[in-house]
């Protein structure tokens, strides 16, 4: 944006104030220095355009558009409690920034503490990563994405709001070896399984948040006789996300002959592509009918050297599934 940022500063920071409200409203951003991260970093340096869904098609708003009401739809869209699309290839999204009332949602799940150090996977826009630096310095965040024209974007972004965080070109699934050991992994993609070598890359008690199938998984990192372990529970809320690339795709479990009633249940959704290649659609809905609907806190995954499997309330109980390959 250059020499035009100063020009947005006030309504920005008046729009800024006003979506960190509505969060506050919605029962996030509890902790103080996570609200202060959102009131203070800026949004609309980290989306200096993005495309909306309009007549089937995508409009770009730009903040150097010369009619000054798409400049001021630009800039209520980027406070907007909405996922904004960032990027796109041959027509198909490869790069987004998320709600931010689900940014929210994730950080403080996240569970951080001063000197943590936190991976990233999923540089994106880099507004994830300037919230990080806000709450934990420039020194203890490292964001790692595949696509080099995004980590440059993230960068300059990034260097606009004055931080400077480690940004890395590279395989997420990987993670981030020459940057080990984490306290805490947050991945703003969508997973079919947990790479192994998050995991391996953290210290005991670290915490992984990532979404995976249709929701995000909170694990802790432990170490048990088998090696580097992780386990834990998904939160409540739904996320969509790009998936990550590099990484394996989740798998689409055919629905057909199902009960209207199922398919177009979000949860019955949520079960059916979090047990892909393990359970076929009807054995699915037979679990959701016999276990009364179950919400997506009630499933966990756990994560045991190279194995790892999701499960029905209990690790060890009569509900448990192999998740798909964990990757390298």
């Amino acid at each position: 944006m250059g020499h035009d940022v100063d020009r947005f500063a006030e309504p920005a920071a008046q729009a800024r104030r006003s979506m960190v409200r509505r969060i506050v409203a919605g029962g996030g951003l509890t902790d103080p220095a996570w609200r202060a991260a959102f009131e203070e970093v800026p949004r609309h340096l980290f989306v200096p355009y993005f495309f909306t869904a309009r007549a089937g098609t995508y409009e770009r708003l730009w903040c150097e558009d010369p009619d000054p009401e798409r400049r001021a739809r630009w800039l209520r869209g980027a406070y907007a409690d909405e996922p904004l699309a960032t990027r796109l290839r041959d027509g198909d999204l490869v790069s987004s920034s998320s709600r931010p009332s689900l940014m929210a949602l994730m950080l403080e799940a996240l569970e951080v503490a001063d000197g943590d150090r936190v991976l990233e996977i999923g540089a994106g826009t880099g507004y994830n990563a300037a919230l990080l630096a806000h709450r934990l310095g420039d020194a203890a965040v490292t964001t790692v994405d595949l696509d080099p024209e995004i980590t440059e974007s993230a960068r300059v972004h990034l260097a606009a709001a004055g931080h400077r965080p480690t940004v890395v070109t590279g395989d997420g699934a990987r993670g981030c070896p020459e940057r080990a050991p984490f306290d805490r992994i947050i991945a703003t993609c969508t997973l079919a399984s947990v790479p192994s070598a998050w995991p391996a890359q953290c210290n005991d008690g670290a915490r992984i948040v990532a979404p995976l199938s249709t929701g995000i998984i909170a694990l802790r990192v432990g170490h048990g006789a088998g090696g580097r372990t992780a386990e834990g529970r998904f939160l409540h809320a739904s996320a969509y996300f790009v998936p990550l690339r590099g990484g394996a795709v989740p798998e689409e479990t055919p629905a057909g002959g199902l009960p209207r009633r199922a398919i177009e249940n979000d949860l019955f959704r949520f079960l059916l592509s979090l047990s892909a290649g393990s359970l076929d659609a009807r054995e699915a809905l037979s679990l959701w009918e016999r276990e009364h609907r179950p919400e997506r806190n009630r499933f966990g995954v756990t994560v045991s050297g190279e194995h790892q499997w999701a499960w029905l309330d209990d690790p060890e109980g009569p509900y448990v599934w192999p998740l798909g390959s964990p990757g390298v």
